[in-house]
């Protein structure tokens, strides 16, 4: 263990003041501090580090946790309860919507590269059923519920299955997707949409692919 320690001169030791220790208490103090520095290694593996290399000494490194300051979204029932999407009734005026309306013809007119008369109605129909109806002025054209037929207004809110729609005497309306017949007029330019088409999410209707054919029977 001579490569680890070595006996300072008495000379020097009495300048410094330090009192020299026997070589038994070094080799004792050398072997406690190394068998508390490295307590997984044998006593045999720790006297063949000292003669051959230099020690690397354990060292224990406790990782702190860091608090997870994610805040959580809310839930659709939470949503529910806490009436964030409702539309209070002073607020439900036809009037105060007509500008979304117009935002949204704008839309269509942009989607559309232009409503011309010799634009073909089944192009058309196809970027409907891609497009945000929110905004969009629609009629149930056809339904199974008779009481539906006529309804006119602007589409406020639109859900995986149901429209709501404000109408012109300021009513809140929700209409099924499901088994209706959907009419949109915009620069002259009218077409029919069954609804069946569009019970998905907006975000989902962009990236479907829509057949050509195919129909609901009401």
């Amino acid at each position: 263990m001579a490569e680890v320690y070595k006996t300072l001169p008495p000379e020097e030791a009495k300048e410094l003041g330090l009192e020299l220790q026997s070589s038994k208490k070094a080799d004792a103090f050398v072997n406690a501090f190394l068998k508390r520095c490295m307590p997984k290694m044998r006593k045999v593996l720790v006297e063949e580090y000292l003669h051959r290399k230099a020690v690397v000494l354990d060292h224990v490194h406790k990782k702190k946790k860091r608090k997870c300051n994610k805040s959580k979204a809310l839930t659709a029932k939470k949503r529910r309860e806490m009436r964030l999407f409702d539309i209070k009734s002073d607020q439900q005026r036809y009037d105060t919507f007509l500008p979304l309306h117009d935002l949204w013809k704008q839309y269509i007119r942009d989607l559309c590269n232009g409503l011309r008369p010799d634009a073909q109605p089944q192009m058309i129909q196809n970027k409907l059923l891609k497009a945000d109806m929110h905004g969009a002025l629609v009629m149930v054209y056809k339904s199974k519920c008779p009481t539906y037929v006529g309804l006119t207004g602007i589409i406020l809110q639109e859900t995986k299955h149901v429209f709501k729609i404000i109408t012109k005497e300021d009513k809140l309306k929700v209409v099924p997707k499901l088994n209706c017949v959907f009419s949109v007029e915009i620069d002259g330019f009218i077409t029919y949409i069954y609804g069946s088409k569009l019970q998905m999410r907006a975000s989902e209707r962009s990236a479907k692919k829509f057949k050509a054919k195919g129909n609901v029977d009401l």
